[in-house]
């Protein structure tokens, strides 16, 4: 498979981004041709599209598939930032107080959930945002009473989130109080699941038709593609299938302050407060974890370390942006059986990809 470049005419790529050389953008074309020459040699398993914008211009454009520029990527629970990015707008618009919000209120259940607990009563918007709230749930042990491959195995995905039982803290794990910035991070879809039908309660319209009015059509993007669950709500938490040069907008959109040609789409207070710590993931190397984004400070091969701020799924895809370097990118890939994708995508980031983007200092 021959790679499309920049600016190659396919019938369904529109002139959505401003193009311009590698070299007008300090990006080594060198290095460049290093990284395209492994990844078609399949150095990093199935890598289907990497692109870098650099000063809010397309200056590398590889597909490694049959779809090319037109195909839509499924990059899985890159969707959670997406919700972010909704929750935000819905708070920028008045729908929604603040992150302060309790949750329980805005889903309106018939009912009252299952294992009843003041704790969950106070559970708020925040809480979901960073993956710290009060309820046990974690994807990343399969023992977790709210392990998300349980949700998929019922009807109500909201109903399985909120009648989950409050999370124990044996001695091996760390109380909230004992953890970086006062929270103790579980990875959790069916929170982000759930925070998608509060934010549609809450603005009055299905999640989808909110996203395309204040979030897609402001920026162009038209080839959208959602999972639902089976009562027809829209899954917040994976599963949104973008192009690749839409998912570059998303993060070029962050890295702009939530502006893009000189509209706001997003409040700055938003992206800022998003893309602050407010959990930890990891101490060493070091991650954190703002409203649904990841922060990451990317060990490199000269013993340098960089801040990227990234919208991550399953099988290492990435849609994120490097603040030092006004640079933005995305990796979309189908690693999704690979085991420890995410970090053979860290390795391509940290090996490949950011060496390629020349320091403007230097």
């Amino acid at each position: 498979m021959v790679p499309a470049l920049v600016g190659a005419a396919t019938k369904d790529a529109k002139p959505d981004w401003i193009e311009a050389s590698p070299k007008a953008l300090h990006l080594d074309p060198d290095a460049l041709a290093a990284l395209d020459q492994q990844i078609q040699n399949g150095a990093y398993q199935k890598i289907t599209s990497i692109l870098i914008a650099r000063h809010g211009q397309l200056g590398f454009e590889r597909y490694y598939d049959e779809g090319g520029a037109a195909a839509l990527r499924n990059t899985r629970s890159v969707t959670k930032t997406v919700t972010s990015m909704l929750t935000g707008i819905a708070i920028d618009q008045g729908h929604i107080r603040d992150v302060d919000a309790r949750l329980l209120p805005l889903l309106a259940r018939p009912s009252p959930p299952a294992n009843p607990d003041p704790r969950k009563d106070a559970m708020r918007i925040e809480d979901v945002l960073t993956m710290s709230g009060p309820l046990e749930c974690d994807d990343w042990s399969e023992h977790s009473r709210g392990n998300e491959e349980r949700m998929y195995l019922i009807e109500d995905w909201v109903g399985f989130f909120v009648d989950l039982p409050i999370q124990g803290y044996p001695a091996w794990i760390p109380k909230p109080a004992d953890s970086p910035y006062g929270r103790s991070f579980r990875y959790c879809t069916a929170g982000v699941t759930t925070l998608g039908q509060a934010v549609q309660n809450a603005v009055g319209m299905p999640l989808p038709e909110f996203a395309a009015r204040h979030l897609f059509e402001p920026l162009g993007i038209q080839s959208v593609s959602w999972q639902y669950s089976p009562l027809g709500l829209a899954q917040g938490g994976g599963g949104l299938s973008l192009r690749s040069r839409d998912l570059l907008k998303l993060a070029q959109l962050y890295l702009d302050d939530g502006m893009y040609r000189h509209t706001e789409v997003v409040s700055a207070d938003w992206v800022k407060a998003s893309s602050t710590a407010h959990a930890q993931v990891e101490a060493a190397p070091k991650i954190d974890y703002g409203y649904l984004w990841w922060l990451l400070d990317l060990p490199l091969a000269n013993g340098e370390t960089i801040h990227l701020v990234a919208m991550n799924g399953t099988g290492g895809n990435t849609v994120l942006y490097v603040p030092s370097l006004d640079a933005s990118i995305v990796v979309t890939t189908e690693n999704y059986d690979v085991q420890g994708a995410p970090r053979l995508t860290l390795k391509l980031l940290s090996e490949l990809v950011i060496p390629a983007i020349v320091s403007e200092s230097h």
